[in-house]
């Protein structure tokens, strides 16, 4: 592998004409492919197998209208004021003339008005699904319902606003870019991974753009995919650029450089993004099409980063050639700060000093000798159980509230206040109760329409039922639960209703409801799925048995800590003076399966880039001490580097427009924090401080078995150290 990549490296530098020519030729077509192709991402959450699915696909032939897309127009007066049925009148007799309209009840007929009078919604359905319902058949309904003095807002699936990235996530990039630059110290250098990375989004989104004119596409799988392909763009790019640098500062030729720097950190880049891939490709194994479409379109995008990483970005190389670190910004020196590679005077902040970071290189070699990253492992080595059991004792209480942790999807109180969805669910809420806005439909046989009707009208969380509506020998009775889409409340009543004989269950909550339920049942075999995986490829890379058990209980931890973040701050309430949560409640029922799926390739790349050098000081002949914190010292500069771009970028994203997305972004972010700063460089040091050798121990029936896979290119080091003439160039 490190030899191969090595020629990759070495020949996109050569010929970085052609390699940057393709690349840009590849965006442009996938360009005009999005444009010719691409058609609308899916905003419904939809699992073939459920009973809600399989209830509604029955009822769709004969009662089209509880298929096709639906909403609801909410009118509000004044307060203390009442609604005029002669000013609503003509917006609902208009609204009912709109092309693609097949249906509107008048509230006052439909006795859809409050007790007070002051809020009235007309319930609309459309001659077809959501998904292919055009923006403009909306804004003609919005047009039309328009009425003077009063106040009009729009709910329901027809009207729920598009996903889209914006300043949020921009501002995660912005800090990005701040941390590369006081790593790398110079605007080319950190140049450089922005560049790549972005390029590496530009072919992702376009290609999956393409891919909706054909395939559904849930319309959180480009932002999950912008997301993931520029955190990891950026930080597989800044491996490759500080192992470059150091091969320059070690006296070789800028193409030797790059190449040997492809074929060292260029193998690790394959190794933690091809573990990412398979966790994310893994999603598949939930048989749920929105999250299969969101993980492979992750994936892809981690597939993109790779091969620009090592193809795009040693071309870049060769353009910048030895100009790689000119053009140092002078006036950003922060004293007492140590940060990798930071050598720019002027701005500094006494006594702040994190793990890892070095102000400067030390050492002939480039090694950091005596850095900032040495002197904590030699703290962590020479107190590993205090270490160890403050670590455990933060991470065990960031886990608690994960025992309270409740599944469900995002409905239309989950949008940002201020939006028209969420004043429309908040005035229906308000008006009628929280039941209104997640309607069941209990269907039956014609025959027991009555009966059925009958026990549902006296179950303690039933509100009201409405006349049912039969077509041939089915029967559809609309239930109003007393509680909200997501309250627990209304999940016992669907389990209820469900108890009744020959009656199933449908309708937006239900469906929602046996979706979170799959993906729960589903959580337990993916993680499991994980954790054989990550064992084998650790053992396979580090040649070890208790490496790998001690990465995989981290990332358990890590995952276990995120998580009950996520229920503290978006389930709890906790801390949304500072985050814009907009409604708390349960957690988006693909979230964990999702965190685990993204944190367990990021996690084994951080063990990776740091127990390697640990790996390669002791198998030099270092004792076991001295190898962790030598190893920790050279690795966990860039780890810290990396870490602090993931949860920037990840970061940004809980501060983004779409509820759906931002407690992906905010899991994420805190994942990486814990993972990397807690778990990693603090914990797995104070573990191999006390294991000594036995961490190394593997079984030599497995040493004869298991392939020798030099993840890290020490023997491609070893060959560039047999040809001096190499660095002499």
């Amino acid at each position: 592998m490190a030899t191969f990549l090595q020629r990759i490296g070495r020949f996109s530098y050569r010929r970085r004409i052609l390699v940057l020519s393709l690349w840009l030729v590849v965006l442009a077509a996938l360009g005009g492919a999005a444009g010719a192709f691409s058609g609308k991402t899916s905003d419904e959450f939809r699992v073939p197998g459920t009973e809600a699915q399989a209830t509604m696909d029955k009822i769709s032939g004969a009662l089209p209208q509880y298929a096709d897309s639906s909403g609801q127009v909410v009118f509000a007066a004044e307060p203390g004021e009442r609604l005029d049925p002669a000013k609503v009148a003509p917006a609902v007799q208009a609204i009912g003339k709109v092309e693609g309209v097949t249906g509107v009840l008048d509230p006052f007929k439909a006795h859809a008005v409050s007790k007070d009078g002051r809020i009235a919604f007309a319930q609309v359905t459309f001659d077809r699904k959501t998904d292919d319902l055009s923006e403009a058949t909306r804004q003609a309904v919005k047009d039309a319902s328009h009425v003077p003095g009063v106040q009009v807002e729009y709910g329901g699936d027809a009207f729920q606003p598009s996903v889209e990235v914006g300043g949020g996530e921009v501002i995660g990039v912005g800090v990005a870019v701040l941390v590369l630059l006081i790593t790398f110290g110079t605007l080319i250098a950190a140049g450089l991974p922005l560049l790549s990375a972005i390029v590496g989004v530009g072919v992702s989104i376009t290609a999956l753009m393409a891919l909706t004119g054909r395939f559904e596409i849930i319309s959180t799988a480009p932002v999950l995919a912008v997301m993931i392909g520029m955190a990891v763009g950026i930080d597989y790019a800044l491996f490759i650029v500080s192992r470059h640098l150091q091969n320059l500062r070690n006296g070789m030729a800028p193409e030797d450089a790059a190449a040997l720097a492809n074929g060292t950190a260029g193998s690790a880049v394959i190794f933690a993004g091809g573990t990412v891939v398979v966790a994310l490709a893994g999603l598949t194994v939930a048989g749920v099409p929105f999250l299969t479409a969101m993980g492979l379109s992750a994936a892809g995008a981690v597939v993109v980063a790779m091969l620009v990483a090592v193809t795009l970005l040693p071309a870049l190389l060769g353009f910048a050639g030895r100009r790689v670190e000119r053009l140092r910004i002078p006036g950003l020196r922060i004293p007492g700060l140590r940060i990798p590679g930071l050598r720019l005077p002027g701005l500094r902040l006494p006594g702040l000093r994190l793990p890892g970071l070095s102000r400067r290189q030390r050492g002939e070699d480039g090694s950091n000798t005596g850095n900032a990253g040495e002197r904590w492992a030699r703290f962590v080595v020479r107190r590993p159980w205090a270490v160890l059991v403050a670590g455990l004792s933060v991470l065990g209480v960031l886990a608690i509230p994960a025992t309270d942790l409740r599944l469900g999807l995002p409905s239309g109180g989950s949008y940002a206040e201020g939006t028209s969805p969420r004043k429309a669910y908040d005035l229906i809420s308000d008006g009628f109760g929280p039941g209104f806005n997640g309607p069941l439909l209990a269907v039956t046989d014609v025959r027991n329409a009555q009966p059925v009707a009958q026990k549902l009208a006296t179950m303690p969380d039933v509100a009201t039922i409405l006349e049912p509506s039969t077509s041939g020998d089915t029967a559809v009775i609309t239930v109003i639960p007393k509680g909200g889409p997501n309250d627990e409340s209304t999940e016992d009543l669907v389990s209820s209703i469900r108890d009744l004989p020959d009656v199933s269950v449908t309708g937006t909550a239900a469906a929602n409801i046996d979706i979170s339920k799959k993906l729960g049942d589903a959580l337990p075999p993916f993680l499991a799925v994980v954790v054989g995986i990550s064992l084998l490829l650790l053992a396979l890379a580090f040649r070890s048995i208790l490496v790998p058990i001690t990465a995989i209980a981290g990332f358990l931890l890590s995952i276990a800590a995120s998580t009950g973040a996520v229920v503290a701050v978006y389930q709890w309430g906790w801390l949304t003076e500072i985050f814009p949560v907009t409604k708390v409640g349960p957690i988006a029922s693909f979230l964990p399966i999702l965190l685990i799926g993204v944190l367990f390739g990021l996690a084994m790349d951080y063990q990776l880039f740091l127990v390697s050098r640990m790996k390669e000081e002791h198998a030099h002949g270092a004792d076991p001490r001295t190898a962790v914190v030598t190893g920790f010292g050279n690795g966990a500069r860039v780890v810290t580097a990396a870490a602090l771009i993931m949860i920037s970028v990840f970061g940004s994203f809980a501060f983004g427009h779409d509820p759906g997305v931002q407690p992906i972004g905010f899991a994420l972010a805190v994942g990486v924090l814990v993972d990397a700063f807690l778990v990693r460089m603090a914990l797995v040091p104070a573990v191999m401080a006390l294991l000594g050798r036995a961490a190394w121990w593997f079984p030599r029936s497995l040493e004869r078995a298991v392939p020798n896979v030099d993840m890290e290119g020490t023997a491609l080091e070893r060959d560039v150290d047999r040809q001096p003439e190499l660095a002499s160039r």
